[in-house]
């Protein structure tokens, strides 16, 4: 089992590669899966900055809640191009997305077979009980199965909202242009619209714009 931990921060625009230079230089220099980090993923959309870490322990339960054993070089390395996000911020764990919604179908694809996007956006607050049971309701029909969806995951931290999903279908795009006409797809969308609006609202003209850009990932070897 994967236990997944979600930090949002903002990102200076365009400096994706130099952030990612560092993760990449201590990934490769040292062992996070001496920590039970055993992947990791970093995306931006516009200013906002998404880092997955994935462990093989849950750190609730083995303390050990920090994603590197560098951690502290790397927080200094990219402190010119990586700030906190939420607005009481006061430590590391305050920039922890809260998880408040998963969905998993009975019958997983075998391993490998699926892909991975988040869609972030910005949530009205105090929001999370009903998007979720708008998903709930929506995930008990067959869109899911339409969309080629493998697994939900929904989290927030401030008035930030992410969306992880799992598919066995790595063209999300064509998944939406398909399905764009269909009317669970078109309810889904008209229900969440009072709770979830577009992050960077002057850009936004398809469901596709929400999608964050990956621009760097590490897997331990083992």
């Amino acid at each position: 089992m994967t236990f997944r931990s979600v930090i949002v921060a903002r990102i200076v625009p365009g400096s994706e590669d130099k952030v990612g230079d560092v993760f990449r230089y201590y990934d490769e220099t040292t062992r996070p899966q001496d920590f039970d980090v055993i992947g990791r993923t970093l995306l931006s959309l516009d200013d906002l900055y998404i880092h997955i870490i994935e462990r093989s322990v849950d750190p609730k339960v083995s303390g050990k809640t920090r994603g590197h054993p560098a951690f502290k070089e790397i927080s200094e390395a990219i402190a010119p191009y990586v700030t906190p996000y939420p607005k009481d911020w006061k430590a590391p764990s305050d920039s922890v997305a809260k998880e408040f919604y998963r969905w998993i179908p009975g019958r997983k694809p075998p391993s490998g077979s699926t892909s991975q996007i988040v869609i972030a956006a910005h949530i009205k607050p105090g929001a999370e009980p009903d998007v979720a049971r708008i998903f709930r309701e929506s995930d008990a029909g067959e869109l899911p199965a339409q969309m080629g969806v493998a697994g939900r995951w929904l989290y927030s931290i401030d008035d930030v909202y992410l969306h992880l999903l799992e598919r066995t279908d790595p063209a999300f795009n064509e998944a939406v242009r398909e399905n764009h006409d269909q009317p669970a797809f078109a309810q889904i969308m008209a229900d969440l619209r009072p709770y979830i609006s577009a992050y960077s609202p002057d850009t936004w003209t398809s469901p596709v714009d929400a999608v964050a850009r990956e621009f760097y990932r590490w897997r331990a070897d083992g």
